[in-house]
């Protein structure tokens, strides 16, 4: 093995030990507790817990996170563009336009699917 994946192969060993070791040693440290009664409910600042805490969620909801995520990342993509646009010179900005071309092609196309409709 090559000396320079050394410190690389120490390295994942302490981040695979770490977690393991403190939750083998914390299991031992912390007292005995017994969740009963009480303790099993949930917490809501004094009040009483009214309901069922698992609502029912419209989808649409995941569509427009998931939408939210997709955007979010064109604009990963667009601010190291923005920095670099002279020194990408003509392919640069032509790969660019390719890009946000697909990505309003999909746009469009969840507009007519009725995906981004709220009422």
């Amino acid at each position: 093995m090559p000396s320079g994946y050394i410190p690389l192969l120490i390295f994942a060993v302490l981040v695979a030990a770490f977690p393991a070791v403190t939750l083998i040693l914390f299991k031992f440290i912390r007292p005995d507790s017994r969740a009963v009664g009480a303790k099993l409910k949930p917490y809501e600042c004094g009040v009483p817990a009214e309901g069922d805490s698992r609502g029912r969620y419209s989808v649409r909801f995941y569509i427009i996170a998931m939408l939210f995520v997709i955007f979010d990342v064109e604009t990963m993509f667009l601010f190291p563009w923005a920095i670099q646009f002279k020194a990408l010179g003509i392919l640069g900005f032509v790969s660019m336009i390719v890009f946000l071309g697909i990505l309003l092609a999909g746009y469009v196309w969840l507009y007519r699917k009725g995906a981004l409709d709220w009422v």
